[in-house]
């Protein structure tokens, strides 16, 4: 990589490194380390870069909406973070033209992959990070994800809702809720909430609040069920 193609994604990203072998080592690819690990890949940065874009984002959704509760933030959460939309982020920032993939990655569609792209990005805000700080890598969040922010997670549906589309859709009618805990003082509840699908064992799920626990309940027969992953 030459000096010119670090200045070109800088200047998308909007940010210059101190460090510019932090932003090479982001854009490497694990497939070109090989078995001995001999170049720096990305994977270590992409660890760091993916609790980064968690705080940014939780930072930024509790701020932008202050009447919600857990259950209305988390899934929201997931959706902004989710690999799907770190890779439409790395396109926004035309990442993939300065990736560094083995012959065979290349070779294989490794640049459109969605997967490579989101591991880039996050690599991307890991090393925007240890070499700027928390605020430098608020800059890069704030070109795609903040003015995105409402179409990007709004696209989610919430376990509540997806158990009862499913349900609808198998004629078992609507889930139905009912508390079967309610304990602590009223400024620290903690609800315990089954739900019940006809022809199913009902599942338990735990909040603080009824609507907390309702969604822990759908998220857990869900799951169990195999119709939804832990990753939804």
């Amino acid at each position: 990589m030459t000096k010119s193609d670090f200045s070109e994604i800088e200047k998308r990203l909007a940010y210059q490194f101190v460090d510019a072998s932090l932003l090479k080592r982001a854009l490497t690819h694990s497939s070109l380390s090989g078995a001995n690990k001999v170049v720096h890949d990305l994977e270590r940065l992409e660890f760091l870069g993916d609790r980064v874009l968690g705080l940014l984002t939780a930072e930024e959704l509790w701020r932008r909406y202050p009447n919600f509760e857990e259950g209305d933030l988390a899934p929201r959460l997931n959706e902004l973070v989710r690999k799907e939309t770190c890779a439409k982020a790395a396109l926004f920032f035309e990442v993939d033209k300065y990736m560094r993939l083995s012959e065979w990655e290349e070779q294989s569609g490794g640049r459109q992959k969605k997967a490579i792209l989101g591991d880039v990005m996050e690599a991307l805000l890991g090393a925007i990070y240890i070499d700027g700080g928390l605020e430098a890598s608020r800059g890069v969040y704030d070109l795609y994800w903040t003015p995105n922010l409402e179409d990007l997670s709004k696209s989610h549906k919430d376990p509540k809702t997806t158990l009862q589309e499913w349900t609808q859709n198998k004629k078992l009618g609507t889930p139905y809720y009912e508390v079967v805990q309610s304990e602590g003082p009223a400024h620290a509840p903690a609800f315990k909430i089954e739900v019940q699908v006809k022809g199913f064992d009902p599942a338990t799920g735990e909040g603080k609040s009824k609507r907390a626990a309702q969604m822990d309940a759908a998220r857990i027969f869900l799951v169990r069920e195999k119709i939804w992953t832990e990753n939804e």
